[in-house]
């Protein structure tokens, strides 16, 4: 399963712990574990909005992989490169807190893929941060069935 294999596989991911939620062909999310040495300021022990932004990027590239394979019937060897991500940040996330991502593809086109995500603890309509990608695919997809 590409979503098992993208969160555990890839080197960044692995190091951080990311945990695979869920995916489908509208989106994935994914989680990281709050870890001590993933705080960015000891006196708060919140996690480091490095980490969220690596995860909502992580995540939202996962998304775009599960509407190709959707779009395209199937899973077939392409690169994608992040292209732009805007991340609005609206609070701290909770100190000593696990932080999920959740991230859909709500368009393909032959050469770009449009995503928007939402980091958060429990409930997504209380985000931490959320984020408007734009992913570039790095060689032709496999099929041009989703549109231009």
């Amino acid at each position: 399963m590409i979503g098992a294999r993208m969160a555990t596989n890839t080197p960044q991911a692995a190091a951080l712990n990311f945990r695979l939620v869920s995916v489908d062909p509208s989106g994935a999310a994914m989680a990281v574990p709050w870890r001590e040495d993933l705080v960015g300021d000891p006196d708060t022990g919140v996690m480091a909005g490095g980490v969220i932004t690596t995860l909502l990027d992580h995540v939202c590239g996962l998304s775009v992989s599960c509407a190709v394979i959707a779009a395209d019937g199937g899973f077939m060897e392409f690169g994608m490169a992040t292209l732009d991500l805007r991340i609005d940040y609206m609070r701290s996330a909770e100190p000593r807190r696990e932080v999920i991502a959740l991230a859909r593809c709500y368009k393909l086109t032959r050469s770009i893929a449009f995503v928007r995500a939402t980091a958060y603890e429990d409930d997504e309509a209380n985000p931490i941060a959320t984020v408007q990608a734009a992913f570039a695919f790095t060689g032709p997809r496999p099929s041009q069935g989703a549109g231009a």
